[in-house]
């Protein structure tokens, strides 16, 4: 992989990464997006709709279709937020909670088959040019747009 781009191995390492949990979700009738929603929702006190959009990292229209999908597999509640009338707060069912521990597991398993395989040392360097990546990304450090305007 030495003569790749850099994007060209985030992305093709996040399609298999994308696959491989889409194909284990699947063995339970659900998906990685599913998973990683039950994964952002807080079990105990549940979170505000409108505060998990941006934890994942996902639009509020993909985020939408996936919860009313949660909702009619019966994975989510939606309530009123007490502390906000006008907001939502989503938690997870007792068959939401079970499906969440199914996914916990999943990610745990992932994270000790990479480090039981890589260096400590190897992980850290991941750990920062990732965080160089989405700091620079962020802050609009690769594409100024004063200088990239297509003329």
């Amino acid at each position: 992989m030495k003569d790749k781009t850099i994007d060209y191995i985030l992305r093709t390492t996040w399609l298999a990464v994308n696959k491989m949990y889409n194909e284990e979700a699947a063995k339970f009738d659900s998906t990685m997006a599913t998973g990683f929603t039950l994964l952002s929702i807080d079990p105990e006190n549940g979170t505000p709709s409108t505060s998990l959009g941006p934890k994942m990292g996902m639009e509020a229209t993909s985020l939408s279709r996936t919860l009313k999908t949660m909702e009619s597999k019966g994975l989510i509640e939606r309530k009123p937020n007490p502390e906000d009338g006008r907001g939502v707060l989503i938690f997870l069912t007792e068959f939401g909670k079970e499906k969440r521990n199914y996914s916990k597991e999943r990610v745990l398993t992932f994270n000790e088959a990479i480090t039981a395989n890589v260096s400590q040392e190897e992980l850290d360097n991941f750990q920062k040019v990732a965080e160089v990546i989405n700091n620079m990304i962020s802050n609009k450090q690769i594409y100024n747009k004063k200088e990239h305007i297509l003329k």
